[in-house]
């Protein structure tokens, strides 16, 4: 990760919170904010969490929207 990315990812504040819903509710939201931003961090709630760890949960939410993931860091991960 290049410093101007890591740089952007920690002063991303949070725009997408994954909830009970999963992956699947929040991709299109993610895509489209892709579309306007360099990063965006998502947030993984407990209550997603229960179908699979935040690292297996972030490469599939990557999957759907069509995206990469920078970094996971605890419940947070952080897209481009």
């Amino acid at each position: 990760m290049t410093e101007d990315l890591a740089k952007k990812a920690h002063e991303a504040d949070v725009t997408v919170w994954v909830g009970k819903a999963g992956v699947d509710a929040v991709a299109d939201e993610l895509s489209d904010q892709l579309d306007d931003r360099d990063v965006v961090k998502v947030k993984f709630l407990r209550s997603a969490r229960g179908e699979g760890d935040t690292d297996d949960l972030a490469d599939q939410l990557a999957d759907l929207a069509g995206a990469d993931v920078v970094e996971t860091r605890g419940n947070t991960a952080v897209y481009q």
